[in-house]
């Protein structure tokens, strides 16, 4: 398997078509991701897409024009851009739902001398 000296993923060749990013790796295997998951890229015009290279020896690609990198590790382990100032919706933890609550005993009537029995 070709790889990098750590075993890493290297891209071999790159694709990028209206609709998402592929790119072949030199150990045979080939990888997409939607083009969504580069706001850049998604904004970018078809030329600008068309203009990239690969980077770091097949780590990642870089998009001069719309100053994008993407790098196969996060191809790979499913990783989109986040938009600067736009934070990540995160569903609010879920809590067990509780079992209902016994209403309370009234208290006991108390008599002056009793016995406090009912």
């Amino acid at each position: 398997m070709a790889t990098a000296a750590g075993g890493e993923p290297l891209i071999r060749e790159v694709r990028v078509t209206k609709d998402e990013i592929v790119a072949h790796l030199v150990d045979g295997r080939v990888i997409s991701v939607p083009l969504a998951w580069s706001w850049r890229l998604s904004e970018a015009t078809p030329p600008q897409r068309a203009n990239f290279r690969l980077i770091g020896a097949g780590q990642g690609i870089h998009w001069p024009d719309v100053d994008e990198d993407i790098s196969v590790e996060g191809m790979l382990h499913g990783s989109p851009a986040p938009r600067p100032g736009v934070h990540p919706v995160h569903e609010p933890a879920k809590r067990k739902a509780s079992k209902p609550r016994k209403a309370a005993s009234p208290p006991i009537q108390r008599t002056a001398g009793g016995t406090g029995r009912r």
